[in-house]
């Protein structure tokens, strides 16, 4: 069984995928980033008079994108509590990482959080699709339970 899963509570995707797909017992989230969900602006950017960045709040980014996250895994029928895999995709390690390690811990790290697997990838670019480049994406896998 394979369902796909859009939601207007998220961010729309930057491309012709849908926000999940719930394969059995497992939902496999497509890459969700700090986009406002209706209004495809990314939080905490300053732009200058030209529309150009100037600079970015990382953390006003994660905290988006981890909300994001729980909004897509929700609404594919597993808990937050249920991601049992993460890539995560920055795009300047030296900079965000520590930070990133920091949110990371309030959100996914602990008792009763997801505490799943992790890989981080630093690229170049992320699909952005709103104001401004982003600087974080996370790419999910959860795990649906049955009921």
């Amino acid at each position: 069984m394979s369902n796909q899963i859009h939601t207007d509570a998220a961010p729309k995707p930057v491309g012709a995928y849908p926000h999940a797909r719930r394969v059995g017992d497992l939902l496999f989230c497509s890459g969700v980033g700090p986009r406002a969900p209706g209004e495809n602006t990314v939080p905490g950017v300053t732009l200058d008079t030209d529309g150009n960045m100037v600079e970015y709040d990382f953390e006003a980014q994660c905290r988006a994108c981890f909300e994001n996250v729980r909004t897509v895994v929700e609404a594919g029928g597993a808990k937050f509590e249920d991601v049992v895999d993460v890539q995560v995709y920055l795009t300047d390690l030296p900079r965000d990482f520590a930070l990133f390690n920091a949110l990371w811990k309030e959100y996914f790290a602990g008792e009763g959080k997801p505490n799943p697997c992790r890989t981080t990838i630093e690229v170049s670019r992320l699909p952005q699709g709103g104001n401004a480049p982003i600087a974080v994406e996370l790419k999910v896998v959860a795990s649906v339970r049955p009921g």
